[in-house]
């Protein structure tokens, strides 16, 4: 299945992947017009999907995309200072690797590498339908 990002909530956002390894992501995601919040602040939902984006991009490096996928099950996060420009940085760690889920940590920092928020993300590893 081709996924064209730029016309995906990814490319709308400004979401680049930096880094992508088994078990490790890095991303960037501007903090601008798109991604503020009324009052000039990096919206609390735009670092959630970002989050979200890290660890199912990184998820869907540790299954077999032929036979399987990854979709969000369950996201927390805890958006702990405030960031009005620039751009943020999201890590993704991998802490659990089960046969049906998968648990990521995702802290997201500032061009100063202050944290911004932290997140946990729940994947669920589903089959695909298979083809006939």
């Amino acid at each position: 299945m081709e996924i064209n990002i730029e016309k995906s909530l990814i490319g709308t956002l400004g979401i680049e992947m930096k880094e992508i390894s088994d078990g490790k992501v890095v991303a960037t995601m501007p903090v601008d017009e798109r991604t503020r919040q009324p009052l000039g602040l990096l919206h609390g939902g735009a670092s959630v999907a970002l989050a979200e984006t890290v660890a199912s991009v990184g998820g869907i490096q540790l299954v077999d995309s032929t036979k399987q996928a990854v979709v969000g099950l369950e996201i927390n996060a805890n958006h702990v200072r405030g960031v009005r420009s620039g751009h943020v940085i999201a890590e993704g760690n991998i802490i659990h690797r089960g046969k049906s889920t998968m648990v990521w940590d995702v802290k997201i920092r500032d061009n100063q590498n202050q944290l911004i928020c932290i997140s946990r993300c729940t994947l669920a590893i589903i089959d695909l339908p298979k083809s006939e």
